[in-house]
């Protein structure tokens, strides 16, 4: 059954809605995205890249496996409101551990309708969530630390545009056109939100808590909604500039950064446009591993590159302090 939601706005609303950037909000569809085995027109040097990583830590067969199947209804309380414009990933975890049992119960038992069951995690979760909330977060966890934190920057640099070109859409043209223009199935008139092609229901028929808006990179083309009073409802939607998120991008300005950090630093700057091991990195450059290594803690002190544990090995990947370094010398 398709159906139509529709939120009543106030002034009061208006007022609050906002922008966030939420790791959690990637979380969820990245795994969904890997699991599917699907070659994403978009993402696919990224899955084929982290893909092997996750089944080699057994993540595709763990907590997250049963918690977001291939398709349909994702547990509410994995998407916790942030608290702020762009809440660290810690604090999101933190949000899902405090989470309270009843909701997890609620959440699980609406999962179990959609699917017709639940595995042997969510039945022991359902049984004692605050216990086992503690082994969901250190899983999702380890998938950040492997999936999306070396990327995060890149990531990172396409929400906080988006989210630039939603506040300047509100600056000069109003609230109104912000809604027209956010998704084709969503639309702002008479002083509601609607929402086409819905699965489920999302009314407000009076004053509620306002709004937040989260760019997604990962969400699809579709929308994603949570909505959990007291919480201010959710919507997820697709962020502008996903298309070229893997893209390619030439360090330019190679030559002049030699200049200022030396050859062999740069040059592991620049064979970080994705992120690497220490071995990966001194097979491409013919650096010794010896040196690879000092010269990773010389960046990562300077805070141009950043390290992540991904099962027996580290990867490193440039920081947007280095992304801003490499744009601003290729200027």
């Amino acid at each position: 059954m398709v159906v139509l939601a529709e939120l009543a706005f106030s002034a009061s609303d208006l007022a609050q809605v906002r922008f966030a950037v939420s790791p959690m909000w990637e979380v969820a569809p990245s795994f969904r995205l890997l699991t599917s085995r699907t070659a994403h027109p978009v993402h696919r040097p990224w899955a084929d890249q982290v893909r092997p990583r996750m089944v080699a830590a057994g993540l595709d067969r763990g907590w997250l496996s049963e918690l977001i199947p291939p398709t349909g209804y994702v547990p509410d309380f994995l998407n916790p409101a942030p608290a702020g414009p762009a809440p660290a990933p810690a604090a999101e975890w933190d949000a899902i551990r405090a989470s309270p049992a009843d909701r997890v119960r609620q959440d699980l038992d609406h999962l179990a309708r959609h699917q017709g069951h639940l595995g042997p995690r969510l039945r022991a979760l359902h049984a004692d969530p605050p216990s086992r909330l503690a082994k969901v977060t250190q899983e999702i966890e380890t998938y950040w630390e492997l999936a999306l934190a070396p990327y995060w920057a890149r990531i990172r640099a396409v929400l906080d545009a988006d989210i630039f070109y939603r506040a300047r859409t509100v600056a000069e043209h109003g609230s109104g056109r912000l809604f027209n223009d956010l998704h084709t199935s969503v639309s702002w008139n008479d002083n509601a939100l609607r929402l086409a092609r819905r699965k489920q229901p999302m009314t407000r028929n009076k004053a509620g808590t306002g709004l937040l808006l989260i760019p997604s990179a990962f969400t699809g083309p579709g929308l994603r909604t949570r909505v959990g009073p007291p919480d201010p409802p959710q919507l997820a939607y697709p962020a502008r500039g996903v298309g070229t998120l893997w893209e390619t991008r030439p360090a330019k300005g190679a030559a002049a950064l030699t200049l200022v950090l030396g050859r062999s630093r740069t040059l592991l700057l620049t064979e970080l446009e994705t992120p690497a091991s220490t071995t990966e990195l001194a097979h491409r450059t013919g650096l010794s591993p010896a040196g690879v290594s000092q010269y990773l803690t010389a960046l990562r002190d300077a805070g141009l590159v950043s390290a992540h544990r991904a099962g027996r090995s580290v990867l490193y990947a440039r920081t947007a302090a280095a992304e801003t370094l490499l744009k601003a010398a290729s200027a």
